[in-house]
């Protein structure tokens, strides 16, 4: 029996769906999804395994022009995805289609596009919140591009036309063993997946810039026997000012981000936890290289 095996990385501008798509596509809810742009931060990898296939899917953080280091630093996450990819998916949105076609003329996608090795899906997303002209509009000016070798409408929340995308990847996948064990998810441990589970919902629930000024430290994570596993982390913000936020009036708004973080994180990790979670001002750290590495975001 041949087998096919391929790196799949999904790229595109902040909020199209590129991570709502991989957990569709994975069925697991691997990658964390708000309703707020540039949610992903770090390349998150999964792994759809069949019997005759092995599909590594890399979601990438949103391309946009970086204002500060830690977005440098995402774009670099995003390139080596890219060199990584045996097959790109492209997305956009249907809805945002004007504004989006506007993202081929970066030199991001000019190298792409000049990569005649790869092969490029572009995916329209949430076209059921379009109409059949804007679609077919959209199409004809994206065939005529000649830039790629499919064109796929789907609706990654309504679960629409997800097959015939998974139909395409394995018709392009290229004949190679698989690369990882047939029960593994991804190549992340578990800790750094109960840090984004609490960055979550650091989004959902703080407004403005709060959400993008924290990042997360695993302090401790110890599996317990008989015992609920212990988990400690810390919630670092670049100002003072952002700490009594994070807190809220009499310690209400950490209380509640505790427990939706540790909901999540029973949920994902399918067993019982104990969360504490506490409060550190780490100032700029979004611009300290010193800092954003021991963070893992590294060149």
């Amino acid at each position: 029996m041949k087998i096919k095996s391929g790196f799949v990385t999904i790229i595109g501008k902040p909020n199209v769906g590129k991570s709502t798509l991989m957990n569709v596509l994975l069925k697991e809810n691997l990658s964390i999804i708000t309703n707020k742009p540039q949610t992903t931060r770090k390349r998150i990898l999964g792994i759809l395994d069949e019997e005759n296939f092995q599909i590594i899917f890399l979601d990438t953080p949103g391309i946009l022009k970086p204002e500060y280091l830690l977005q440098e630093k995402l774009l670099h996450f995003i390139s080596t995805s890219i060199n990584d990819a045996d097959i790109l998916i492209i997305m956009i949105n249907l809805n945002e289609f004007e504004s989006q076609k506007k993202i081929f003329e970066e030199e991001i996608f000019t190298k792409i596009f000049s990569d005649k090795k790869k092969t490029k899906l572009l995916v329209i997303n949430k076209i059921d919140l379009g109409n059949e002209a804007k679609l077919k509009n959209a199409i004809k000016y994206l065939e005529d591009l000649k830039y790629f070798h499919s064109i796929i409408p789907i609706s990654a929340t309504e679960n629409y036309n997800i097959d015939s995308l998974l139909d395409f990847i394995f018709e392009f996948l290229p004949e190679h063993p698989k690369y990882y064990p047939e029960d593994q998810l991804t190549d992340e441990p578990e800790k750094f997946f109960v840090a984004e589970k609490i960055r979550e919902k650091v989004f959902e629930l703080y407004k403005d810039e709060i959400p993008y000024s924290v990042e997360i430290e695993i302090d401790q994570f110890l599996e317990r026997e008989n015992r609920k596993d212990f988990i400690s982390a810390s919630i670092i913000v670049e100002r003072d000012s952002q700490k009594p936020i994070i807190l809220g009036k009499k310690g209400s708004a950490i209380k509640k981000l505790g427990e939706l973080s540790r909901k999540s994180i029973e949920e994902f990790l399918m067993r019982e936890v104990f969360l504490e979670l506490f409060v550190k001002v780490k100032p700029n750290w979004r611009k300290d290289e010193n800092m954003l590495k021991n963070f893992g975001y590294t060149n």
